[in-house]
């Protein structure tokens, strides 16, 4: 076959409409749920408008899913344990949508976006839909346009959604705008680590499971859910209906995962009792608009004219220390925005 035959019969790329996007989501097609996700991660101007219209038609969709997020300590093992208890969750009749973020590196701006392999078995159920995504180089833990993934996969109609941030740090707290409920996975003996903790992390927490305390770490394990509990008691309550408490956990054996499962299905019952879910979530939708507009101002100063402009001159009067970058930054922003 001749080179120009093969090329003739391959199918014509056909770009989706906003309508057929939308009414494959809410019928929820996952092929077109990720190309949602793609348009929104995308950096064309034409992108973000499809992908602005696409969020302002879904966001209508009134949902009851559950926002689950997971940090935790490097080694913990947090793909495994996603894998397990969504197999769990799954089990019980219910759909999972799992948002895996990818750390990215700094200098290739590249990322491995291994999760979907690492979770092998939750990746072949039909009920589950794992998106991996590179972090960017986004210090909130999670990837830049997270919240927005997770609108569009409620309107797809996941009952639970898990995100799963890169790991513990001061940054990580960003999440907490994102979810409803946030568990913290540390190893094994991991209690001398606690000064190392940001305080941050813990007082998110709403539940700290402790893994891999299978074996012989069962008696190291004991010793770490005991140093957490105090750790806990000594920090601020975040929800005056809720207690945290600490698990012992194995994703190999099983050990543990219902017992976190049911604590988190206990954590929504009382928040929607008392009326508390339906607050956060407008909390989340204020921080949404203040975090699509920075990024939004952000772009168009960048992208000003007189910005590009005179952003070289005024980047050599800097490293020159002909003038500080404080007065570098003053300069850049009245190119933006003229004196009057």
């Amino acid at each position: 076959m001749r080179s120009g035959e093969t090329h003739s019969r391959l199918k014509p790329y056909h770009d989706p409409d906003v309508d057929t996007v939308v009414n494959g989501i809410m019928n929820g097609d996952r092929h077109m749920l990720s190309r949602a996700i793609t348009l929104i991660e995308s950096l064309k101007p034409e992108h973000e408008r499809k992908a602005h219209e696409i969020l302002d038609r879904c966001i209508t969709k009134k949902t009851s899913s559950l926002r689950i997020g997971i940090t935790g300590a490097p080694g913990a093992g947090k793909s495994t344990f996603i894998e397990a208890l969504g197999e769990l969750i799954i089990n019980q009749g219910l759909t999972l949508a799992v948002l895996a973020i990818d750390p990215s590196s700094r200098q290739s701006k590249g990322s491995i976006l291994g999760d979907k392999a690492r979770m092998e078995k939750l990746a072949a159920r039909k009920e589950a839909f794992i998106r991996p995504t590179a972090s960017s180089g986004y210090l909130g833990g999670t990837s830049p346009k997270t919240h927005e993934a997770i609108v569009l996969c409620e309107a797809a109609g996941y009952d639970v959604i898990l995100v799963e941030t890169v790991g513990v740090g001061q940054s990580e707290v960003l999440v907490d705008t994102m979810v409803d409920f946030i568990l913290l996975l540390m190893l094994p003996g991991s209690g001398d680590e606690l000064q190392g903790i940001k305080r941050g992390i813990m007082e998110i927490a709403d539940a700290v499971a402790i893994t891999k305390t299978d074996g012989d770490q069962s008696g190291i394990a004991a010793i770490s859910r005991a140093e957490f509990e105090a750790a806990l008691r000594m920090l601020p309550v975040k929800h005056p209906v809720w207690k945290r408490e600490v698990f012992l956990t194995s994703a190999l054996t099983g050990k543990g995962i219902k017992d976190v499962w049911e604590n988190i299905s206990e954590f929504f019952t009382a928040m929607r009792k008392e009326n508390i879910l339906e607050t956060r979530r407008r909390k989340q939708l204020n921080s949404l608009l203040y975090t699509v507009l920075e990024e939004m101002l952000k772009k168009e100063f960048f992208s000003h004219p007189d910005v590009i402009a005179s952003k070289e001159s005024i980047e050599r009067q800097v490293l020159s220390t002909e003038i500080s970058p404080f007065s570098g930054a003053k300069k850049l922003i009245e190119a933006f925005i003229p004196r009057r």
